[in-house]
């Protein structure tokens, strides 16, 4: 998964596809049982915005094909990222858990990180967004996309995390 170092809204197609894929990553981890998704291979009209996605995550190695199942699952460098992208957030939020957010901002940017992407794997790690029909009602964002799919990859999703940046 390879993406610009810095990111700042709007983010284009290929920049959301690439945090859409973190979403999706977790979400076949996780499997339909604990809230997560069974992933077909062959699109259905609710999973048509992740084909790009799921294209991708497949050439990169991190899923692969059930022929069985006709479903994606996680290969083992999946599982790796998943850790990776687990572990930066941990460090992150052990960090700054306890501070107010302009200044965990304001930090974060003098340090050169790229805050949208903290803010995104912190939504990511703690479940802010599994149920994308809750988070857009708690953010009042209207119309409600109740397609998670269609959601993670549009722009208002990261025009909405946006806005929890803006400090000066």
């Amino acid at each position: 998964m390879n993406l610009p170092a810095r990111l700042t809204p709007p983010l284009d197609e290929e920049q959301r596809h690439y945090y859409a894929g973190i979403y999706a990553l977790k979400m076949i981890d996780l499997g339909a049982a604990k809230g997560g998704a069974d992933l077909p291979v062959l699109p259905t009209p609710q999973t048509a915005p992740l084909e790009p996605v799921l294209d991708a995550l497949h050439m990169d190695g991190l899923l692969e094909i059930d022929r069985k199942k006709q479903r994606y699952k996680l290969t083992r460098a999946g599982l790796d990222t998943i850790a990776v992208l687990i572990d930066e957030i941990e460090q992150i939020i052990e960090e700054f858990d306890e501070a107010e957010i302009d200044e965990t901002i304001r930090t974060l940017r003098a340090r050169g990180r790229d805050v949208l992407r903290v803010r995104f794997l912190w939504g990511w790690y703690d479940g802010e967004f599994d149920d994308v029909v809750a988070y857009q009602r708690r953010r009042g964002l209207h119309p409600i996309e109740v397609d998670w799919p269609a959601f993670i990859t549009s722009p208002a999703f990261f025009e909405d995390l946006a806005r929890d940046l803006d400090v000066d």
